[in-house]
């Protein structure tokens, strides 16, 4: 295992990594020393991504990159016998999925992600967890270039979605900003339920949440994922929701000295105090109540009520 991308591989690849020979059986967990012995193997560690991984399903495919004007890969996996290929790309800094992680990297990197998999034609409907194992014999592997891109390098050469499609949002990172802002809104508002609860009670309902969100996926997301997005909600939101309430309350409180703040309330019927003032000096000056409210655009019933709740300044 002499070259370099190869070690580097094999040093970022989990302890036991989802695995397989034949992926209509399905996968297999097995101790990396003996999953880099199949033909397909789990590039990334849960929760840890090193490497942007794209399924191109067409002959010739391992040039893509290079006819989109697109940096050299890491390396490419081809198989021989139809030309279709996965194409690597090494991340200068991991991209943490866990807890730990920021939310608005994970949501960048999955647009960066889904505009490279744009501009290289690949198959929308990968998932990015399996890629074709570059120790096998059955790829013809080519080794393009030692160097890692950071987020930033590699979105200059692509266009980034304002949005993700429905697509998108089912696969790869999609699926992690996915479930994360689905189960945040509901836990905003969830925990409303649980106020003089445990914290264990309100992550265990989060836990549940996560699980279900994650079976709309078309390719579900690991357990460790799971896990991590469930820990990151229910903590953020237990340790802030006292403080959001504190602030509720508080904006109450001052709303009700300041008055009703509803139609016709001391609040809002303080805005008007101007045009109320100038309602009674037309009234005066003998203007009748629909010439009134003719001439300063407010309803002739507003008029007659304002006029009999007031009386002349001196």
């Amino acid at each position: 295992m002499k070259n370099i991308q190869l070690i580097d591989f094999f040093n970022n690849l989990a302890h036991k990594p989802y695995c397989s020979d034949e992926l209509l059986y399905g996968l297999k967990i097995r101790p990396k020393t003996t999953a880099i012995k199949m033909q397909y193997i789990q590039g990334n560690q849960p929760c840890m991504l090193h490497y942007f991984f794209f399924d191109l399903d067409r002959s010739e495919a391992v040039m893509a990159w290079h006819d989109e004007n697109l940096p050299t890969p890491y390396w490419t996996a081809q198989n021989p016998k139809n030309g279709h290929a996965h194409i690597c790309y090494k991340l200068e800094i991991p991209l943490c999925t866990s807890e730990f992680g920021s939310q608005k990297a994970i949501n960048y990197a999955s647009k960066v992600q889904a505009g490279l998999a744009n501009k290289l034609g690949a198959d929308v409907g990968y998932s990015h967890l399996i890629t074709k194992n570059p120790f096998h014999q059955d790829w013809r592997i080519e080794f393009w270039s030692e160097r890692a891109y950071t987020l930033d390098y590699l979105a200059d050469f692509v266009d980034l979605p304002k949005k993700l499609t429905k697509k998108q949002e089912q696969l790869g990172l999609g699926r992690n900003c996915t479930l994360f802002n689905n189960v945040r809104k509901w836990a905003y508002k969830a925990i409303r339920e649980h106020r003089g609860s445990t914290y264990d009670i309100w992550h265990a309902e989060v836990l549940k949440r996560c699980h279900e969100a994650n079976n709309a996926f078309l390719e579900l997301l690991p357990y460790s994922e799971i896990k991590a997005t469930a820990k990151s909600i229910s903590c953020w939101v237990w340790r802030n929701h006292d403080k959001a309430y504190a602030k509720f309350v508080e904006r109450q409180a001052i709303k009700g000295r300041q008055g009703d703040s509803s139609y016709g309330g001391k609040a809002r019927s303080a805005q008007y105090n101007n045009i109320r003032d100038e309602a009674l000096k037309l009234h005066i000056a003998g203007l009748n109540n629909t010439e009134i409210a003719d001439k300063l655009s407010v309803s002739r019933r507003s008029i007659i009520r304002w006029l009999n709740n007031r009386t002349i300044k001196c």
